[in-house]
This record gives C-alpha cells, structure tokens and sequence, in this order.
C-alpha cells in the first residue's frame, strides 16, 4: 500500500507543479532595490574597480581582498621587471657577438654558451616578460569581476532559516473536476 502512495505522488507530482507554474506566470520580473544599504549595486563596483583596482572590493565591504590584489600586482611586476633585466642581458650578449668584428671567449659574457644559446635565451626571457603582461592584465580583470560577482551576491540572503518541510497537499483539479491528494516538499530560504 506504502508503494502504491508513493507511486502516486510521484505520478502526480508534475501535474501539481504546472499548476504552481500557471498561477505564478503574472510574475515576470525580478526587481531589486538599491536603497537597502546591504545591497551593492555591480555596475559600480565594477567602475570603482576599473578605477583604481581594490576600490571595488571596498565599497562591498571586503577590504580584506585588496592587500591580496596589491600583492598580486607586485609580484607580477616583479617578474616582468626580473624576465625584462635576463632579456636585455642576453640581447646585448647577442648584439656584442653579431657586431662586426665579434668578442672572442673570454670576453663574451656568457663564454658557455653559442649563438643558438644565446637566441634561445633572448626569446626564452622575452617571451616570460610578455606573458607576465598577460598575467598583470588578467590579475586586473579578476579585480573587476570579483568586485562584480561580490555586488552580485551581496543581496543573496544568508539567513538562518533554511527549513524543509513535507506537508500534505489537497487540490481539485478545475480541468478534468477529480482532487488530487499527494505529498509536497517546502523550502524556506
């Protein structure tokens, strides 16, 4: 008998849901309003960030992101500088080598190493140089989405109140004139 009720809910569970979803067709849009101090608008976290990047992270309240931006910013423009200094260094290598006349071994700077080596390292600390720009770009674009996810969810509601509950449920039906009798599952949040 238990399997035969459950069989039914099931069974009837979706007819319930599309009449959930008929009564609730008038609502269409989600409205949200700013005034409520908690609530952040994204669009100008964003512009604040885009601004001047942390700027963002403040006007939503975590101040605690921006050191964690900064720090990144440093350490990218550490190594670029770093890669840039190793470039230069063996491009200058390279160019005293190629000038007519030439060093000879012990005067080269890199006694070591031929001329593919050299090569190779002036396109190895140049291509680490550029892709750190790469980096010191997406570091700032994460600094803008972040600020923009965070106003995002900032209206998301943390309550304490998350409740489930199963209640029965007893509808007539207005199409085919029977009732339905089934088992519904609430969410509070």
């Amino acid at each position: 008998m238990i399997y035969i009720y459950i069989i039914a809910v099931f069974i009837l569970l979706p007819a319930l849901t599309s009449q959930a979803q008929n009564e609730n067709q008038n609502i269409d849009t989600v409205k949200v309003d700013f005034s409520n101090k908690n609530i952040k608008d994204p669009r100008k976290a964003t512009i604040l960030s885009a601004i001047l990047p942390g700027a963002g992270q403040v006007y939503n309240g975590k101040a605690w992101k921006v050191p964690l931006i900064y720090g990144g910013f440093a350490a990218n423009i550490y190594f670029i500088e770093f890669n840039n200094r190793r470039y230069q260094l063996f491009k200058t290598a390279l160019f005293a080598l190629d000038k007519p006349g030439g060093l000879t071994d012990p005067e080269r700077a890199f006694p070591n190493l031929n001329r593919d080596g050299i090569v190779r390292n002036v396109n190895f600390w140049r291509r680490n140089r550029d892709l750190n720009y790469f980096l010191f770009m997406g570091i700032y674009a994460l600094n803008m989405v972040d600020a923009n996810v965070d106003a995002h969810l900032s209206a998301f509601d943390v309550s304490e109140d998350l409740t489930f509950r199963f209640e029965p449920v007893y509808e007539t039906l207005t199409a085919g004139g029977g009732n339905l009798i089934g088992l519904s599952l609430k969410i509070n949040f």
